[in-house]
């Protein structure tokens, strides 16, 4: 089952909301959306071992970037541990510039259209992965099944 990681800025939070709507109600994916966290409050060690634990329930993350996601700590952490996890991680990017250079590694979503393929090729990815781990370890089979995802995502939305 494809649950994705909701990584976003709490700027974000009501299209992080939006996008997890739309996730669940047209695609029956569902997610892991952080808006109000008890722990935010407390120490970051805490904070970091819930979200490892709560990334540790999904299989892959979809990182919001925005013009304020350069003010979180915790949305890079997120792509990093998720990257570690070789999870299928994709972006979307608020407006009509195009993402940072680096984030650019990834496939990036700009719209609903976009989106919905991305929902297409998570549910592929998570069928990939269930087929290929009968035959090859859970690592290896994370890893084909993540690059299928890359590259398939990327040429459903024109990128390289």
């Amino acid at each position: 089952m494809v649950k994705v990681f909701l990584s976003h800025q709490s700027a974000d939070s009501l299209l992080a909301t939006r996008i997890e709507r739309r996730l669940r109600e047209l695609h029956g994916i569902e997610s892991y959306l952080d808006v109000i966290d008890p722990y935010i409050s407390g120490r970051g060690e805490n904070l970091a071992l819930h979200i490892q634990t709560e990334m540790g329930k999904c299989t892959q993350l979809l990182a919001i970037v925005s013009d304020t996601t350069r003010y979180s700590q915790w949305v890079p952490w997120e792509i990093g541990v998720a990257t570690e996890k070789d999870y299928p991680l994709a972006t979307f990017s608020t407006g009509s510039s195009l993402p940072p250079e680096f984030l650019r590694k990834w496939p990036y979503l700009q719209s609903d259209a976009d989106l919905d393929a991305y929902a297409r090729r998570s549910k592929n990815a998570e069928r990939s992965f269930e087929e290929k781990r009968r035959i090859v370890t859970a690592g290896v089979a994370r890893i084909r099944s993540t690059n299928e995802f890359f590259t398939g995502l990327r040429a459903d939305l024109g990128q390289r």
